[in-house]
């Protein structure tokens, strides 16, 4: 789906800047604060933010895809919905680069085979660490599931917190956003849905 492949162009995406030239960028940003980048606090701050970013946006570094090439289908015609509550997420707002803090719960139901149960908390862990939007995050997660493993219905809730709301502008502290996504069963039949809120609410 669209969706999916846009993000896909970004996982060979230009290696043109240097760390040097980004640990220069941060020198500039923490003079443009009021801060002397070259006191004992802050001297080696540079650095530290490269390699901080380099694991907040490792997600453009993997193909969610690949992650879910391996299945089983050893299942004994198991073909009721599986789910995994309570994944964290951790990713940063594409508008100020705050942070957005919360947990996905995910549902599928297979289509004969199966997937490890740590292979959905890892594409969730690859498109988290990307800069996102949590509306796109729900999208990304759940259609890639459904493509990948030819599931017969997908289902993606997220529940997060956004620091760009909680400490910056409006600053409402205790808000939190859900959104969710369904597609193929979970979309077509009521009854699947509501089954699949009322476990993620226990």
């Amino acid at each position: 789906m669209k969706l999916v492949k846009d993000t896909e162009k970004d996982l060979n995406h230009s290696k043109e800047i240097s760390e040097k030239e980004v640990e220069e960028a941060f020198i500039k940003v923490i003079k443009w604060i009021g801060e002397d980048p070259t006191r004992e606090g802050l001297v080696s701050t540079p650095k530290r933010l490269v390699k901080a970013f380099k694991e907040y946006f490792k997600g453009y570094e993997e193909d969610p895809k690949k992650i879910l090439e391996k299945t089983f289908g050893d299942v004994q015609g198991y073909d009721d919905m599986v789910i995994q509550k309570n994944i964290s997420v951790q990713s940063h707002c594409e508008h100020h680069l705050a942070p957005i803090i919360g947990v996905a719960h995910i549902a599928y139901v297979p289509n004969q085979r199966v997937v490890g149960l740590s292979k959905l908390a890892r594409v969730v862990e690859v498109f988290s660490k990307r800069l996102q939007t949590q509306e796109r995050l729900t999208m990304q997660i759940a259609n890639t599931l459904m493509d990948s493993l030819d599931a017969k219905g997908v289902a993606v809730s997220i529940d997060a917190a956004h620091q760009c709301m909680t400490m910056r502008g409006i600053k409402k502290e205790q808000a939190t956003t859900i959104t969710n996504f369904y597609l193929g069963k979970f979309k077509e039949d009521l009854g699947c849905q509501n089954r699949y809120l009322r476990f993620i609410s226990k």
